[in-house]
């Protein structure tokens, strides 16, 4: 068997078939009459001999023995030892540090717990990933999209380097150059970030934490970070497989359910990727072409500083081009049930008239500031309590002004449950609107719109409010 990690590991993931990574996290409560240790490696052992078999490598998370302090750590040791020989073994540990800290974070991961692979935070810089690289056969983790709802506050803003892009996706180029042993931790719960990365970095392996209990699926999943040969990617199950009373055969349902979506995959790229859809490109170019994407120093509503801004109230000056965007909302609205369209101002309501104009179903909006005369409205149009409304606006990056409009149309008694928008510009408005149970549909991602710009030099610095 190779000494070098990847190698090694995909050697065991096409002897068991399976890409599984089975996380080993004693979620437990222990009471003061219980011997620590013992009470772990039960929990432990149990998991491992029932999984093992369907795992290409576990993954115990140290937080959760050093929970137990001493104790805890002699459990982890203990249960590292249970772990059959060819099965790798990553702890997820998160660690770095400078210099001789980071060396000695390395000699405890690699040396005293001797584990295959570790996870880093790579925040620091390459110098401090240095000394995990300096154990042969070892193998690193570096984080990059991680799967939890609020990182996209961080990781997914925008860096002008050669072009616009995320910083997840200057981490993972960055991150890739320092060594071939090392991976991405990208989770499931992002998978276009999981596709972009895929793309960027056809090759390297993809730890992708979230499947299960954050939400994540393991179909799309696998279709978005698998590589060509059907490797390159550890869909972890911790939760769902650990807390189960028969963690064996739940693990080999979510190996059984991975292969199928390999299959999928597979037949995927044997046909070919198919082209981007040429009415969807021509669409995208003609909003460029129309000035609505600006690139420079620009602040946005939030507050937040950004290097480009999307401006899509300029299509209302282009008739063809208003008509060709109604076209994309109706048929995002095919299979949506609901009675009227209700668009949140103002920048939505030219295009939830042209809409209305061509299908004949009526629109309302609601009125963030109040009317101060006249009929003193909420909304404006006509409706019933207890109507079924989707919500339209033209792009989405938090969700401050769609949920300032939800609650409107709340509490006049109407029903929202699904939100489609042009452009989605950042995750985090579809994250903060899944937690209300408000599904998004959109048209096209942001980096689809910055793809058809080319940046040669940083522009001059400009505000937009």
């Amino acid at each position: 068997m190779s000494n070098n990690f990847f190698s090694r590991l995909e050697e065991v993931c096409k002897k068991k078939e399976s890409l599984l990574c089975v996380g080993l996290d004693p979620r437990i409560s222990i009471s003061g009459n219980e011997d620590i240790v013992s009470t772990i490696l039960d929990f432990n052992r149990k998991i491992i001999e029932e999984t093992h078999q369907y795992s290409a490598c576990f993954k115990p998370n140290i937080a959760f023995y050093e929970a137990f302090g001493l104790e805890g750590l002699q459990a982890l040791k203990d249960t590292l030892s249970l772990i059959p020989d060819e099965t790798p073994v990553i702890l997820d540990a998160k660690r770095n540090d400078i210099g001789h800290t980071a060396g000695a974070y390395a000699q405890s991961i690699f040396g005293y717990y001797r584990a295959d692979c570790t996870t880093i935070n790579p925040y620091l810089g390459n110098e401090t990933v240095l000394p995990f690289l300096k154990y042969p056969g070892k193998g690193i983790f570096a984080l990059c999209r991680t799967s939890n709802p609020g990182s996209a506050a961080i990781q997914r803003l925008t860096v002008l380097k050669k072009g616009i892009n995320p910083l997840y996706l200057e981490i993972a180029r960055e991150v890739s150059s320092w060594g071939r042993e090392i991976g991405l931790v990208v989770g499931a719960t992002d998978i276009e970030a999981l596709e972009r990365i895929r793309e960027e970095l056809p090759e390297i392996w993809i730890l992708s934490p979230g499947i299960g209990a954050q939400g994540g699926s393991i179909e799309e999943t696998v279709r978005a970070g698998i590589r060509s040969d059907q490797l390159g990617l550890l869909p972890v199950v911790a939760r769902c497989i650990c807390q189960d009373p028969c963690p064996g055969k739940k693990a080999r349902i979510f190996r059984d359910r991975i292969n199928s979506a390999r299959l999928k995959a597979r037949k995927s790229f044997h046909l070919g990727k198919p082209d981007k859809d040429p009415e969807k490109l021509n669409l995208l170019k003609e909003i460029v072409q129309n000035d609505c994407l600006k690139l420079g120093r620009f602040k946005l509503k939030s507050g937040k500083i950004s290097p480009f801004y999307l401006d899509l109230r300029r299509i209302i000056s282009n008739p063809s081009l208003l008509a060709g965007i109604a076209d994309v909302y109706i048929k995002l609205m095919e299979k949506l049930e609901f009675t009227r369209i209700a668009a949140v101002p103002v920048a939505a309501i030219p295009i939830a008239t042209a809409i209305s104009m061509k299908t004949g179903i009526p629109f309302i909006y609601p009125r963030i500031v109040p009317k101060g005369h006249g009929s003193g409205n909420r909304i404006e149009g006509s409706f019933s309590m207890g109507e079924r409304v989707v919500l339209i606006d033209d792009l989405i990056t938090t969700a401050r002004s769609k949920l300032e409009a939800i609650k409107i149309l709340g509490e006049e008694g109407l029903i929202v449950s699904d939100l489609i928008v042009l452009v989605e510009r950042d995750i985090t408005g579809r994250e903060e609107l899944a937690k209300r149970g408000i599904r998004v549909h959109s048209y096209a991602d942001i980096s689809e719109l910055l793809d058809l710009t080319e940046v040669s030099r940083e522009p001059e610095p400009a505000t937009k409010g």
